[in-house]
This record gives C-alpha cells, sequence and structure tokens, in this order.
C-alpha cells in the first residue's frame, strides 16, 4: 500500500493534517518579519578618532596608522579602509560574514585598547567605534524644530532626551545629529588688547583653567558629625566668564571682557541642517547590520509620540526618508501580486478542466501549498521580503502542476468508467513517480545556490528555499489530499454534464491545437535531422546572446528617496557653500517630483536627502534624477551628484555615486597622478556619468615656515609656538561647564577679524623663556599653497576611490569595459593598480558564479534524473531542451531592453526546472507505454505527445500566468522582481515551441543505443 491509497483509506486523518497545516501556516504567517531583502549584510564595524587641529596627514600617520596596524591581526578581517580629514578620521572595518559582529566589537575593543599609548598625548578623548555601516543610508531622520526656543535649548532636549531613548532600540547603531547646536561659551579675543595689557592666549587659557577649576575639595570630621566641603563660584554662563580676572597689570585687575568678547554660544558654528527650508536639528538613525529595518522603525514611531509629551508645546518633531515605507508597499504589491497570480492561475485550470468540481480540487494546492511553507518558514527563521514573496508568486504557477497531473489521470481513469475511488488510487499510482520526478529535480535545480558562498548566496539562500519547500509541499498535497477528494467531489454523472458555452468554444479550440500539434509532430518526426539541427542552432544562439548580452548585478530600485552630494571647489567656505546650498534647496524644493528635502552642511559635508512623491504621482526615477540633475548645473564650478538609495547596498565605503572603482599604489605621489588622470579619462566616456572620486588634495593651506635658530635666539621652543596656533586658530576648549543636566565647553579663539588670512598669523604672540612677547613674525613666515583635505587608505596603503553611475541604456558590464579600455589607453603601470569596490566588486563576482550556478544546476539534476531512472540517456533526452528556454530568456530580455543581471539569471535558473518537467512528462509515459503496451519507440513517444499535450499546457499556461504579473512590472519594488518575470515568460513561450518536437526527436536518436529493456519506475499495485 502507497501513500495515496493509505490516505484514501484514512480521509478524516488526511483532512485534518492539511487544515492543522494551513492554520499553523496563517498564524506563522502573521508573525513572519517583514524586511526589504534577506539579511546579507557582512560585519562592519566604523572607528571614530578625533584630534581637534591636526591636519589630515598628521592624523593619518599619528591616528590612523598605529590603528589600522593593531586592527590588521583580528581574525575574519576582510577589508580596512580610512578617510582622515581636518581633525577627524573614520575607520571602516569589514568583517568575514561567519563572524558575530558582537565578537568583532570586542576584537576592536581590545585593539584599540593595546593601540591607545601609540596615540598622541593631545587626544582629549580616545578613539570610539559603532557598529554601522556608514556607506548604508538612515532608515529613518528625525528632525526637531521650534518657532520660539533656542537652537541651544532645543539641542538639549535632543542630546538628553531624544538621542539616549532612540539609541537604547534594539537594532539601533548610531543617531548621528546633523545641525547640532550644542551650548558653549565661545571667547574671542582681541590681539591688539591682549599686547596693550601685555598677555598672551596661553596666559588668558591659563587663568581660565584656574579660574573655573573643578577639583574635588574633601570634606571635614569630627566626633559627632562629618561635613563635605563645597566652594560657591561655579561659572555657568557667558556672564560669569567675562568677570573673571586673567591678569593684574599695575594694581589695576584686568578682566576676561577686557581683553575678548564672551558670549553664549554653541561648540560648532559650522553645522547647519534645513528640512523643507527650515532650520532644524536632524536625527539620522542609522541600523545595526542584520537588523530588520521594519522591526527598528515601528519601535521608533511607537517611541515618538511618549517623547512628544515629555517636550515643550512648541517643538515640532517630524519624519522624514522613512525606509520602511518602500519595504511595506512593496510587499503589499507583491501581496496584491500573488492574488491576481492564484486568480489567472485557476481561471487556466478551469479553462482545461471546464468543470468547477475538477478546477476546485487542484485549486486548493495552492493555498494550502502557500500556508504550509509560511509555516515552515516560520520554523526556518525566514523573512517575508522581496525575495522571499517573488519566490512565493512564482511557486503559486508551479504547485499546481503535481495537482493538474495527478487529477488529469484520475478523470481520464474515470472516463473509461472505473469508479472514482478506484480511479484515484489506479491514476496516483500510474503517476507517482512522474510527479516526485518533477518535484525532486526542480528542487534540485536549487541545490547549486544552497552552497553559494558569499552575498550573492545569502541574498538567493531564501529564495530557493521558499520555492523548494512550495514544491515538494505541493507534491505532497497532490498524493495524499488530491486523490481523496475526487472521490468526495467527483461523481462518474458529472462528467457527462452539460458544459457552458465558452467551454466548448475552448474545447474545440483546444482540439484544433491538438491536431495542428500532431500534424507537425508527424513531421517533426519524419524530418529529424533538420529538427536536430534546429535543435543546434539553439546552442550557438544561446552562447552568442549570453557573451553580447548587457550585463548587471542588481536591479535599480526606485523606493523613492534619492542622496544629493554637493561637489563645490575644495578651498571654497562654509559660508559659500551654506550659500549654495541654500540656493539647491529652493531649486530642488521647487521641482514638481519632490515631496520634502533635508540638507545638512558642515565641515566636510554638503547633502540633500530628497524624499519623492509617490509613484503614481511622478515619472520613472531616471526620468526625474535626469531632470534634477538639469535643474541644479546652473552654478558655476559646483557639481552635483544624485544617487538612489538603495535597499542592496554592499561595502562599507560611501561615495557621491553609486559604483566604485579603487586604485591603489605604494607611492602616494603616484597615484595621484594617474588616478586624476584616469577620472579625467572616464569623464570623456559616454558609458559614464557623475565621475568623481575622493581624492581631495586641492585645497589651500598657510603654510608656516619657522627659522629656529631665530626662534632659538628669542628662547621660543616650538611646543609654545605650535599651543599658542592652537589656541588662536584651533577653536581650542579651554575650560568645562559642569551643569547638572550635563557639561559644555568653554572655547577660546581670535576674534573672527583676526582669523581672515594668512596674514593674520605673524600678528600672534608668545612668551619667550624670558618672559617677553615676541610675535610671529620675527621668526617665521607664511605662504599660501595647495593642502591636502582628506588623506584616504585601504588595506593600510593610499587608495582613491573613483565613483560613477551609468549612462541611460548602459549596463555594468559595459563600464567595466570601458573603465579597463581607459587604463589600457593610458598604459597604467603595474605600480597602480585598481578593482571595483561594493556592489561592483559582487558583480564581477557573480560573472563567474552565473556559468558555474547554471553548470552545477544542470549537473545536479542529471545526476537525480540518472538515480531516478537508471538510465544514462534519458537524463540527456530531458535536459537538452534547456538551450532553448534560454534563447527566449536572452531575446526576451534584449526586446524588453534588460540587462543580464543575477535575478534574471535566477529565472533562467528556474526555466531549467520548469522545462524538463515537461520533457519528464513526455519520456515517462513513452517509457511506460513501451513497457505496458509493447509499443516502438516511435509510436511510443508519438502517443506520449498525444496524451502529455494537455497536462503540458495547462502547467505551462499555470507558470506563465504565475510569472505574467511580475514581468508586467505591477507595483512597488516591481523593477527589482521583473527581469525574473520577463526571462521565465520568454523563456516559456520559445521553449514551449522547441521543447515539444526536439524533445521526441532526441527520445528516438538516443534509443537506438538503448541495448537492454527499460525498467520499472512506477510504483507496484498491490496484489
Amino acid at each position: 500500500m502507497n501513500l495515496s491509497e493509505a490516505c484514501l483509506r484514512r480521509p478524516i486523518a488526511t483532512m485534518l493534517f492539511w487544515i492543522s497545516a494551513v492554520v499553523a501556516g496563517f498564524i506563522c504567517w502573521t508573525n513572519l518579519p517583514i524586511s526589504a531583502l534577506p539579511q546579507y549584510d557582512t560585519p562592519i564595524i566604523q572607528v571614530t578618532a578625533s584630534l581637534p587641529g591636526a591636519s589630515p596627514d598628521n592624523l593619518a600617520t599619528s591616528v590612523v596608522t598605529p590603528l589600522e596596524k593593531q586592527f590588521s591581526s583580528i581574525p575574519g578581517l576582510l577589508t580596512t579602509s580610512s578617510t582622515s580629514m581636518q581633525g577627524q578620521a573614520w575607520i571602516t572595518l569589514e568583517f568575514d560574514a561567519s563572524r558575530s559582529i558582537d565578537a568583532a566589537a570586542a576584537d576592536v575593543q581590545a585593539a584599540l585598547f593595546r593601540a591607545a599609548r601609540q596615540l598622541p598625548a593631545e587626544m582629549r578623548t580616545p578613539p570610539s567605534y559603532s557598529k554601522v555601516n556608514p556607506a548604508d543610508a538612515p532608515i529613518l531622520l528625525v528632525a526637531l524644530s521650534s518657532p520660539t526656543l533656542s537652537f541651544a535649548e532645543l539641542n538639549a532636549f535632543s542630546d538628553n532626551l531624544i538621542v539616549p531613548a532612540l539609541s537604547t532600540i534594539s537594532g539601533v547603531a548610531q543617531v548621528q545629529v546633523s545641525g547640532q547646536k550644542r551650548y558653549a561659551v565661545r571667547i574671542q579675543a582681541d590681539p591688539a588688547r591682549l599686547a596693550a595689557v601685555d598677555l598672551t592666549l596661553d596666559e588668558v587659557a591659563t587663568a581660565l583653567q584656574g579660574a573655573n577649576s573643578g577639583t574635588p575639595i574633601g570634606q571635614l570630621d569630627n566626633s559627632r558629625q562629618m561635613l563635605t566641603v563645597q566652594m560657591n563660584g561655579d561659572l555657568m554662563k557667558a556672564a560669569d566668564f567675562a568677570s573673571v580676572a586673567v591678569a593684574s597689570r599695575q594694581g589695576r585687575t584686568v578682566r576676561l571682557a577686557d581683553v575678548a568678547s564672551v558670549a553664549d554660544s554653541i561648540e560648532n558654528v559650522q553645522n547647519m541642517s534645513d528640512v523643507n527650508g527650515r532650520p532644524s536639528i536632524l536625527l539620522s538613525v542609522r541600523r545595526q547590520p542584520g537588523a530588520n529595518t521594519v522591526a527598528v522603525v515601528d519601535a521608533i514611531r511607537a517611541l515618538l509620540p511618549r517623547l512628544q509629551a515629555q517636550l515643550p508645546g512648541s517643538v515640532v518633531v517630524q519624519t522624514l526618508s522613512d525606509r520602511s515605507i518602500s519595504i511595506r508597499n512593496a510587499i503589499h504589491d507583491v501581496n496584491l501580486t500573488m492574488v491576481l497570480t492564484v486568480g489567472l492561475v485557476v481561471l487556466v485550470i478551469l479553462l482545461f478542466l471546464r468543470r468547477a468540481a475538477a478546477t476546485f480540487i487542484p485549486s486548493l494546492s495552492v493555498p494550502i501549498s502557500l500556508f504550509a511553507t509560511f509555516g515552515l518558514m516560520f520554523a526556518l527563521d525566514q523573512s517575508l521580503d522581496n525575495i522571499s514573496l517573488l519566490g512565493l508568486t512564482i511557486a503559486v504557477g508551479l504547485v499546481v502542476d503535481d495537482a493538474i497531473v495527478v487529477l488529469e489521470a484520475i478523470i481520464s481513469h474515470i472516463e473509461r468508467g472505473m469508479a472514482p475511488a478506484e480511479a484515484a488510487a489506479a491514476g496516483a499510482r500510474e503517476v507517482g513517480f512522474t510527479v516526485m520526478s518533477i518535484s525532486v529535480s526542480l528542487v534540485a535545480v536549487f541545490i547549486p545556490i544552497f552552497f553559494m558562498p558569499g552575498v550573492v548566496g545569502r541574498l538567493f539562500h531564501e529564495f530557493a528555499i521558499v520555492v523548494s519547500i512550495a514544491i515538494l509541499v505541493s507534491a505532497a498535497v497532490s498524493l495524499t489530499l488530491i486523490p481523496m477528494l475526487v472521490p468526495m467531489l467527483m461523481k462518474p454523472e458529472s462528467l457527462h454534464r452539460p458544459v457552458p458555452a465558452w467551454s466548448r468554444f475552448f474545447e474545440r479550440a483546444f482540439d484544433r491545437t491538438l491536431a495542428a500539434y500532431t500534424r507537425a509532430l508527424d513531421v517533426a518526426l519524419a524530418h529529424r535531422a533538420s529538427v536536430l539541427l534546429v535543435g543546434v542552432a539553439t546552442f550557438a544562439v544561446t552562447a552568442g546572446l549570453y557573451v553580447t548580452a548587457p550585463k548587471g548585478f542588481f536591479p535599480q530600485e526606485d523606493i523613492g528617496q534619492v542622496v544629493a552630494n554637493v561637489d563645490t571647489p575644495q578651498d571654497m567656505s562654509y559660508a559659500g557653500r551654506l550659500a549654495v546650498m541654500q540656493h539647491l534647496e529652493k531649486t530642488v524644493l521647487a521641482d514638481p517630483n519632490v515631496a520634502g528635502v533635508a540638507t545638512k552642511v558642515d565641515h566636510d559635508t554638503t547633502q540633500l536627502t530628497i524624499d519623492l512623491k509617490d509613484r503614481g504621482q511622478r515619472p520613472p526615477l531616471p526620468a526625474v534624477l535626469s531632470q534634477l540633475r538639469q535643474e541644479t548645473s546652473d552654478l558655476p564650478s559646483i557639481q552635483v551628484f544624485f544617487s538612489p538609495v538603495q535597499n542592496l547596498r554592499v561595502g562599507g565605503r560611501s561615495s557621491k555615486s553609486t559604483y566604485q572603482y579603487t586604485l591603489q599604489a605604494v607611492s602616494a605621489n603616484a597615484l595621484d597622478q594617474w588616478a586624476d588622470k584616469l577620472m579625467n579619462a572616464l569623464k570623456a566616456s559616454d558609458v559614464l556619468v557623475g565621475v568623481t572620486s575622493d581624492y581631495e588634495k586641492n585645497g589651500l593651506e598657510a603654510q608656516i615656515s619657522v627659522d629656529r635658530d631665530k626662534a632659538a635666539q628669542f628662547d621660543v621652543d616650538m611646543a609654545t609656538v605650535r599651543a599658542a596656533l592652537f589656541a588662536a586658530f584651533g577653536s581650542r576648549q579651554v575650560s568645562t561647564i559642569r551643569a547638572p543636566e550635563d557639561s559644555y565647553q568653554v572655547i577660546l579663539e581670535v576674534a573672527d577679524s583676526a582669523r581672515r588670512d594668512e596674514s593674520d598669523i605673524l600678528g600672534l604672540e608668545v612668551r619667550s623663556g624670558a618672559g617677553k612677547r615676541v610675535p610671529l613674525s620675527a621668526f617665521a613666515t607664511v605662504t599660501r599653497g595647495n593642502g591636502v583635505i582628506a588623506v584616504n587608505h585601504q588595506a593600510q596603503l593610499p587608495a582613491v576611490t573613483l565613483s560613477f553611475d551609468l549612462a541611460p541604456g548602459r549596463s555594468l558590464s559595459d563600464a567595466a569595459a570601458a573603465i579597463h579600455a581607459a587604463e589600457a589607453q593610458l598604459n597604467l603601470p603595474a605600480t597602480v593598480f585598481g578593482a571595483f569596490s561594493g556592489q561592483a566588486a559582487l558583480f564581477q563576482q557573480s560573472q563567474t558564479a552565473q556559468l558555474w550556478l547554471i553548470l552545477a544546476a544542470v549537473a545536479v539534476i542529471y545526476v537525480i534524473l540518472g538515480m531516478l531512472y537508471e538510465s544514462w540517456v534519458h537524463p540527456l533526452t530531458i535536459l537538452l531542451g534547456i538551450p532553448s528556454a534560454a534563447v527566449g530568456a536572452l531575446l526576451a530580455l534584449r526586446i524588453a531592453g534588460m540587462e543580464l543581471s543575477f535575478i534574471a539569471m535566477i529565472g533562467i535558473l528556474l526555466l531549467i526546472g520548469i522545462v524538463k518537467k515537461n520533457a519528464i512528462m513526455m519520456i515517462d509515459y513513452a517509457i511506460s507505454a513501451r513497457r505496458d503496451e509493447g509499443l516502438g519507440a516511435v509510436d511510443a513517444i508519438r502517443q506520449a505527445c498525444q496524451q502529455r499535450f494537455r497536462p503540458i499546457m495547462m502547467t505551462t499556461m499555470c507558470a506563465l500566468m504565475g510569472v505574467l504579473p511580475i514581468a508586467l512590472g505591477l507595483g512597488a519594488g516591481a523593477e527589482l522582481r521583473q527581469p525574473l518575470g520577463v526571462a521565465i515568460v520568454g523563456g516559456l513561450l520559445l521553449s514551449q515551441l522547441v521543447t515539444l518536437f526536439v524533445t521526441p526527436v532526441l527520445y528516438l536518436l538516443f534509443d537506438r543505443g538503448q541495448a537492454r529493456p527499460v525498467p520499472s519506475l512506477a510504483v507496484p499495485q498491490e496484489a
């Protein structure tokens, strides 16, 4: 007794089992996490080091290099990249996916501890790290503004309430504050007034430190009491500091206000952010690698009302750039697509089976298979995302195949006069092996994906798991539930009832199609050489189309968010960049496709974050970007690089454009020279747009040359000179205000009027060892020259990263060819070497993986079919129809103007499983006909083609309807799914025409070499 017969004898147990599976699956479905993509992130940690006043070169050599050497010994570290700018440096560490990010963070902390003694003593705060990918866009922006509160007051609420609360949410890696207006007392000394009272900046700093000391005092004890000793006079505001005595001259007290202006100010005056033209404090919430975006945003939105209740009524809290919205919209639209697909598939079944009862039975396999799959997804810790739902949508057209095959076999027995129960057992027994062969071989297609390493493997493991589960569950439903339902719902007399007129019309059309196919099949069998020639031609056409196809990795998504980085002249002042940003903000806000804009301008960043209107209210993303580029090209020497935010972001290096190519060399001078030449060559290419680099060595700097002999004659050492310069121009913190709620800085610098250009430097005075004031002009000169704005490293070597976007109609394969051609034309020396970074590097890796993936899938299918059929030949007969499917897929992609992305290649891989299913049904029937009826090879395969034509057309139409909504690009996030749908539709349409004729001819060709009888494959019937 086989499984089907056991279920026929125990119908209640069978129904209870599947009802339980559906209920459990429904519960699991409501609890599955929602995300944009499967968890693909590699562990990335960013280390931040700060040394105020230090030059980029100084930071790179004294801070970054010692840290990089310590990090290099951490196990599992893949790449290290760093950027050093004025006063601050960032080091990004990317680890192997097998490493836990928490364990990697512990190793980073240990390395920072080991490196502490090698770092400069002037570093007031040690380097810190955060578990965040700096290249990934924030998942949410939170803006704070108020028409009545000062920015310092508003910032206090941000620092003390909002940021700490958001940082504690699980999955939040960092809350970055832009436009921060943290309170500080700012002291601007007047050099002329200092000279008048014989004071230097260093002496003012020393006086302030002494006047606002926070050292402990102690306590008093006696036999009965203890008293803590406190001292009044803590300085809290600018007015308190203004009255501080900094010196005494001729019996007269010199107060700070006599030599400087003292004001309640903010720490960083070169820091501004706006939201839709309104000055605001902008909080950028970044997630930890691997954290679920939707879950984190939901937690933030649940917390914000409680935080709003603790704020003054005038504070407006606004959210922007919510990346969870696009994810929810995509998931919602995919669900609708799935419902539409189910409807189309059921309609196809109704057309072929013509009766409601016959349609209902296989249609049940769709919801049962889907809900059972949801339950297993929950058990396997999967999520509902674009990739898994894509697999489920495609599975809708596949899960009915087995049920259709089983039902067709049962109905054929009923039509021959057998009782429904006996027909159910006989039909299930007849096609049981066929169903298992189809299902197991279809799952075998995905076996290579299960073993794919790296980011590509992690992206598509979930797809393979979901489709495989759905297929195996559908096979179980077909062999257990379908045979049991036939005797319950179908009676022999129902097959003879009149059918509707539309059904009779369809049946006549189908009969004419079958007759035409039979005539064409007879012609093909009579001219086998010509048919084989067509089959061979498909191999050549497939190879040619593959080689010439434009290739990419991942389609560009439209999630309605764009980041615009503004490239200004490297010597432009903060005030100049702020004016540029205000102009661009007005221009972008006036664009009819833009819903909102958040801007950020600080010491090293000029950036806009743009929220676009809903997809239905604007043109496609490429047209929007083209229009924005035209609108913002009116300012001379200003370039704006628009980069759409993507859910897939690979690597930890951020750039102004989407794709990256990194040049490295041991010699920094040679690297700078060749990087500039290559960038100019790429800018002239018609393949790339938005070409830029992180090479920033054309800024201006005031170079001070000290005559050490003269300085020695004046008894002035270099430490005194550097301290004086730092106090004047380095925004030096000279004291700390210790308020009950927080601590704030007291900043000393020279007045703005004394820091306009390099000539002001020489007027600065220092105290000599003999106690005299000596101007710098007595022993130093200042010249203006080019200066370094940023120093970049990768793997401890100097690096320059060129970033670019693709021109309309161009692919990553075109970009790779253009870059290699430019290098060859420039004759780039071997000492300067380059490689793609980020997503472009993943594209190159996927090109090798694609071919191996297809070959491995074919090899696995051959092995499994060979084992099932106990034959070397029949698997070849089945698999040789694959090239026709690939031809159709590649032609469809070419006609649709789509590149051969990895998503499209997964579609071709799935085609292999679908196409060989048709061949299995024909070959399996022919084998049975020869064994059971003693037919010759020609008669057996001809009869097989006629008898299996209906289920082949039916299952193919179901598969076609399953992917048609995907191919049409319906709904949010469709650009991600559409290439797969187009590839499958094109492959099915062409392969159906070819395999129905090529497979029978191949069967007859290989049959000549069959010397031994074909083994019995069907499950034997009990006596």
